[in-house]
């Protein structure tokens, strides 16, 4: 097919959701930056719609009163908690791990979401738009990991931790240095992490999504950068929230029994 012809063929939409096959059924998952309209709030709903107990971190208070409202109406309030947690913050963090322990007993399994976007070139980027990025997306995971494995370790039982990373962690893109040293950042942070975990049976894998499209990533990116990104998408498209969500929930599961240490790519980029 020539380029002209590949630029204006159609093609396919997202496939439907996949049914649920309660592959968390029982487990207790923290999860933050999860009450928007991203990655997070779709993984908060599939590990809900695969049987898992959630509790919800994020840092605005009254946009996750709404999510957890909402879910818990949905799935019943037995299911559903949340906090407002701000991943820079340690007390925020332990604040959030304590209260899925006592509500639930135990703890299986943390995503971490959080990070921070935006796009400035290194000769005009502040130290403040570059400790933003950083301290939120790596500072942030480091944070989460850490409390994270703590307690995975004391209890003894094992326990699964993904971590939210990016194809900007591979390739360069421009005005995303900060961004991208973060999710390299997170990376290598997941790849230290199961090696140190492995010994108490904890998982710790990541995904590197290339473009969910969601609300409020239109509000932070430039549509030049948004229209660049999605022409390099074979699908001609974005990818909905939830299909990096279902891999979320895959690494999550005894499905991956045998990962750590691995990023998948969740993408399809071609360049």
């Amino acid at each position: 097919m020539s380029s002209v012809e590949e630029s204006t063929a159609v093609r396919p939409g997202p496939p439907p959701r996949p049914p649920a096959h309660d592959l968390l059924s029982g487990r207790t998952a923290v999860i933050t930056a999860a009450a928007g309209a991203g990655i997070g709030a779709a993984t908060a709903r599939r590990f809900l719609e695969e049987g898992a107990r959630v509790v919800l971190g994020d840092r605005h208070a009254r946009r996750l009163r709404v999510a957890v409202a909402a879910l818990s109406e949905e799935f019943g309030s037995r299911q559903v908690a949340g906090l407002p947690c701000d991943v820079t913050d340690e007390e925020q963090v332990a604040a959030l791990f304590e209260l899925a322990e006592e509500r639930h007993g135990a703890l299986d399994v943390v995503v971490n979401n959080a990070g921070l976007g935006g796009t400035a070139e290194l000769t005009t980027m502040t130290d403040e738009q570059w400790d933003a990025v950083v301290g939120t997306t790596l500072g942030g995971t480091f944070r989460c990991t850490r409390a994270a494995l703590r307690r995975m370790r004391a209890r003894g039982t094992g326990g699964v931790v993904v971590n939210n990373a990016s194809v900007a962690g591979w390739r360069a893109q421009h005005g995303q240095a900060h961004y991208a040293a973060a999710k390299a950042g997170v990376m290598a942070l997941t790849r230290c992490a199961a090696v140190e975990a492995a010994a108490y049976g904890v998982r710790v894998n990541a995904v590197a999504p290339s473009l969910a499209l969601h609300p409020h990533l239109s509000k932070v990116t430039t549509p030049e950068l948004l229209e660049e990104l999605v022409r390099r998408e074979a699908f001609g498209r974005a990818a909905e929230p939830w299909e990096v969500a279902n891999v979320i929930v895959f690494l999550a599961s005894g499905y991956s029994s045998y990962m750590t240490g691995e990023t998948v790519s969740v993408s399809s980029q071609r360049a």
